[in-house]
């Protein structure tokens, strides 16, 4: 290596160094911001807002039913997914059929599935059915999934978590304040009440938890989502993507 161009990368790497401390000097905390893939309703709604504020998130993809009657990983939602891609968001298994991870007996599983079914998986099953999105989601993009995963309601059992873990994924749940709350009846919980206590509760370094559409909820929570990001952002908060907190 030359002197000059040694001395070109230690330039480089002090301005990107630098540029690092100015952003976290901005930052009074960080938030992680996921979205778990359920009817897909306010997929695109979700998506403006987070470009709106500038913020990444992290999004966990099951193969679930969507309002338009297909599914939220067939080849129709490929657009939508390619162009969350080149927004720079990350992405992690929510498993295949968003089935409900019960109980451990023996070296099986039991998984119920959205249908009332309950299938017994052992490791291997377990591990495809985490890895399956993965490969569907690389078949549309051209991306694979990061190596994070988050159970279906953040249900686990240890076979599942230790299944999970040896075929490369790391489970994800979220923080007590990081739940927004979208899937409680909006009669209770109305979106302003919702927000109210999001804001006053979240703290630097909490996972937040909410989805691309619900099915049950009269009120949906999504069109609060701009207000809820433009009241953290004046709290001086940052939003970053699982995949760089590591």
């Amino acid at each position: 290596m030359t002197g000059r161009r040694a001395a070109l990368i230690l330039a480089f790497a002090s301005m990107v160094s630098g540029a690092g401390s100015v952003a976290s000097a901005a930052c009074s905390g960080t938030l992680y911001l996921t979205f778990d893939t359920g009817n897909m309703r306010h997929a695109e709604l979700v998506a403006a807002t987070l470009a709106k504020h500038k913020a990444r998130a992290t999004f966990f993809v099951a193969n679930e039913k969507t309002l338009r009657g297909d599914y939220a990983l067939d080849k129709a939602w490929a657009p939508y997914w390619q162009a969350r891609v080149a927004e720079g968001h990350a992405f992690g298994s929510h498993t295949w059929q968003h089935g409900s991870f019960r109980q451990d007996q023996g070296n099986l599983t039991q998984y119920r599935l959205m249908d009332g079914r309950t299938l017994d998986l052992d490791s291997k099953g377990i591990c495809e059915e985490v890895h399956r999105p993965d490969a569907r989601f690389k078949e549309l993009t051209g991306r694979a999934l990061d190596p994070l995963w988050r159970a279906p309601g953040g249900r686990t059992t240890p076979l599942t978590l230790q299944a999970a873990q040896a075929c490369g994924y790391r489970h994800v749940g979220w923080a007590p304040a990081g739940f927004l709350g979208d899937e409680l009846p909006s009669e209770s919980y109305p979106n302003s009440r919702l927000v109210e206590r999001a804001l006053k509760n979240l703290k630097d370094g909490d996972i937040v938890m909410a989805h691309l559409g619900i099915w049950s909820r009269k009120d949906p929570f999504a069109p609060a989502l701009d207000e809820l990001l433009s009241g953290l952002g004046a709290r001086g908060f940052c939003f970053a993507t699982l995949a760089l907190a590591g």
